[in-house]
């Protein structure tokens, strides 16, 4: 099964929690923080807002930054990704 976006969102394949800390403390699941570190799996169309076309700035690929409780969380093939809108991607990471 294949997710295909509308419009101007984007799939999201979330980076791997940090297990340790950068001095080698090991961190139960519930204290590890939700990394904000993605790659981009799927791009929508983009889409025409008040008759300008809004074109998508990411492509299939990139690792970005995203807004940290932004998107929906779907889960898939026992894969879990994130679908956002192209607004919440803060950054991408060259």
């Amino acid at each position: 099964m294949k997710l295909v976006p509308l419009g101007d969102r984007v799939v999201l394949k979330q980076l791997e929690a940090e297990e340790k800390t950068k001095s080698g403390i090991v961190l139960p699941g519930q204290a590890q923080e939700k990394p904000q570190q993605a790659e981009v799996i799927a791009v929508g169309p983009g889409k025409t807002e008040d008759g300008k076309e809004i074109k998508m700035e990411v492509a299939v690929g990139d690792m970005v930054i995203y807004s940290k409780y932004a998107g929906t969380d779907v889960k898939m093939d026992g894969e879990e990704f994130i679908i956002v809108k192209q607004s919440d991607i803060l950054a991408v990471v060259k």
